[in-house]
């Protein structure tokens, strides 16, 4: 028997967190904790959760980022699977029983994910081809981009222990560090069904709040270099990859006169370098 905690960081998501909660209170397979972290939300996300959700664990931190709110949820729940769903977001009624299932039935498999369907302002966006899902040793795939949402894994406690967790330094893409972490090694299984309803176009979003995304992309590579983890062939893909978000970093900088972005970039080349 499978035990499992829900994960839910959320900052200033009031309108949209409700909405989360009720799609993992109406899963055909419940879970056993529902957790929200509230990252130090000014929007009464607290009393939204308190009056409403009485049986939800509540955690409240100072703003840290959502690294650190999934990693405080990690660390006060209790179940052998944890699952992630980002506030904005939504499950399809089926997305645990479907993945306690995988796991059931594929017992080798601590990590899987599924497909979804992007949704933005309200209408279903179109994926491009190459955001296309897929399962095994995804490490080559999630080297060009971040292959897997938070929202669609679970992951079975023990990954943790292995890989560690999510990178508290990074404003963003800490998933896709997390993801480099674990399919350099590990098997990646896969629902070929869209359990999760992704929602996008609003202004919360770390991808309209952060910008040049690549620049923690070309952080979390190095890291992975420096920690002599890959092996060879895993190894020549990084250092390929990592050259052309550099280029890409660099060119961004140049293009909007961003003269601190380039001279970081630029210094973080100097020190891939000279590895």
């Amino acid at each position: 028997m499978h035990t499992i905690s829900v994960v839910i960081p959320t900052f200033n998501r009031k309108k949209f967190l409700a909405r989360a909660i009720n799609s993992i209170i109406t899963q055909s397979k419940s879970p056993d904790e529902i957790i929200v972290v509230d990252d130090g939300s000014s929007d009464g996300t607290e009393t939204l959760v308190k009056n409403n959700y009485p049986r939800i664990s509540y955690y409240r931190q100072s703003n840290k980022g959502v690294s650190a709110a999934r990693n405080l949820g990690i660390r006060k729940s209790s179940g052998q699977i944890i699952a992630f769903l980002d506030s904005d977001d939504e499950w399809v009624a089926e997305k645990l029983e479907k993945q306690i299932e995988f796991i059931i039935e594929n017992p080798t498999f601590r990590f899987v994910h599924c497909d979804e369907t992007w949704f933005k302002n309200g209408k279903i966006f179109n994926q491009k081809k190459y955001h296309k899902k897929r399962g095994g040793f995804l490490f080559f795939d999630s080297l060009k981009r971040c292959s897997m949402s938070p929202s669609a894994v679970i992951v079975c406690r023990t990954i943790f222990n292995d890989y560690g967790l999510f990178d508290e330094s990074l404003p963003a893409c800490e998933d896709y560090d997390l993801w480099l972490r674990i399919s350099r090694k590990e098997k990646i299984g896969f629902i070929d069904e869209a359990l999760v309803k992704k929602h996008g176009g609003h202004d919360g979003q770390l991808s309209k709040t952060t910008k040049i995304l690549d620049y923690f992309r070309v952080q979390s590579i190095y890291k992975l270099i420096q920690d002599k983890q890959l092996n060879d062939t895993q190894e020549d893909a990084a250092y390929a990859v990592l050259t052309k978000k550099i280029e890409i970093v660099k060119q961004g900088a140049i293009k909007h006169n961003n003269l601190e972005q380039l001279k970081k970039i630029e210094q973080l080349e100097c020190q891939i370098n000279q590895i």
